[in-house]
């Protein structure tokens, strides 16, 4: 055997290892448990949500902050405009529970280029309490969900986050976010964190005020265009570390349009492309396509049957769906193929991310920039 084969089938065999080491490590760390007292006990903490227009899972996830089962916290709804149609459905919510530490709070603060940074602005000047929540409107928030941002939090930490899994997808572009969100983004993310390399996400960050605020404060988030990888930079650059809850928060994603879901992930991808550029380059070795190829070629360069690399990308797709359904994430027969697809289109995605740098967020053109000086775009 010549050595080109035998490199693609090294190849293929350390991106298999670090696949399925990336799902034990997940699995480990989500593995169903009681929520673990934290050293710092039931602190009180301000949970600040900004909120912009309706859709249609908004009653649901805004209404889940008011039944956490915590002895004191308050919650802080952050609205940009008067105008904003989600603003009767917040009051309407605050007034069914008058027992609930619950304020609206609008206006805009122009801290930076990044709308929702600066919608939190007045949320976080205003928070009562010395440990802060940034939580978005999209998010279910389990009654334990405080609880278990803060199991995790120790002297070494910064900051805790949660990335979001896709649930309830009522379309088949939604179920395609589903492949992009939970089996691919949060298990790399959590397999990140398991090996000390844990980043921020914007889904949810405990905070505690006097660590940001002696770095620049709420405006400092606008560093970077996205205020998560200006949080990873920032809690990195104080010498602590950024760790993941050891649950998972649900993103019910109802219907959406194949065109929205792959704007979201060009708009991800250009801003990882911005912050994080050499780790952006590696991402167009992820995914089982290529390793898969690779088996395949080098089967045929040794005259074994090509349908060995069938195999190997059947034995790795059939890893993810188990790994899904042992968490009981979305996952049904058309799964499988939707993570192929999205693997496919990896290459794709990757290419996007380098080519161009705008993007829209809610409606707003905005330009990925490393810095503060990112300008929007229109």
């Amino acid at each position: 055997m010549n050595s080109l084969p035998l490199l693609l089938a090294g190849t293929a065999a350390v991106a298999a290892a670090i696949h399925g080491a990336s799902i034990a490590l997940t699995l480990r760390k989500l593995r169903e448990k009681p929520a673990a007292q934290s050293t710092f006990g039931t602190p009180p903490v301000t949970i600040v949500r900004p909120v912009c227009g309706l859709d249609g899972e908004a009653e649901r996830t805004l209404r889940s902050s008011f039944h956490l089962d915590y002895p004191r916290y308050e919650i802080l709804f952050c609205v940009a405009s008067p105008n904003d149609p989600v603003i009767p459905l917040v009051r309407k919510l605050i007034a069914q529970y008058p027992e609930a530490d619950a304020r609206l709070l609008v206006g805009d603060d122009a801290v930076s280029e990044n709308p929702k940074l600066n919608n939190c602005v007045k949320g976080w000047l205003g928070a009562k309490h010395e440990w802060i929540v940034l939580s978005d409107s999209n998010v279910f928030l389990p009654p334990d969900y405080l609880q278990r941002l803060f199991e995790v939090w120790d002297e070494e930490t910064g900051l805790v986050c949660a990335p979001p899994v896709g649930a309830a997808p009522e379309s088949l572009a939604a179920e395609f976010e589903c492949a992009f969100l939970n089996e691919y983004q949060a298990r790399w993310q959590y397999f990140a964190d398991a090996i000390g390399a844990g980043f921020a996400q914007g889904k949810s960050m405990l905070w505690r005020r006097d660590l940001l605020n002696t770095n620049g404060g709420i405006s400092a988030l606008g560093s970077e265009t996205a205020e998560d990888a200006a949080s990873t930079k920032i809690v990195r650059g104080m010498g602590l570390s950024v760790r993941l809850a050891d649950a998972y928060f649900v993103q019910p994603l109802g219907s959406r349009g194949a065109k929205e879901v792959w704007a979201r992930q060009v708009r991800w991808a250009r801003l990882r492309r911005v912050s994080f550029p050499l780790c952006f380059a590696l991402e167009i070795f992820s995914g089982g396509i290529w390793p898969s190829v690779m088996v395949a070629a080098a089967a045929g360069l040794t005259g074994l049957p090509l349908w060995i690399g069938f195999v190997f990308a059947a034995v790795w797709y059939g890893a993810e769906a188990l790994f899904a359904r042992r968490l009981g994430w979305h996952w049904n027969w058309r799964s499988p193929f939707l993570s192929l697809l999205r693997d496919l289109l990896l290459p794709l995605l990757w290419i996007e991310g380098w080519l161009g740098r705008e993007f829209q967020w809610r409606g707003n053109a905005m330009v990925a920039a490393p810095s503060s000086a990112a300008r929007a775009a229109g």
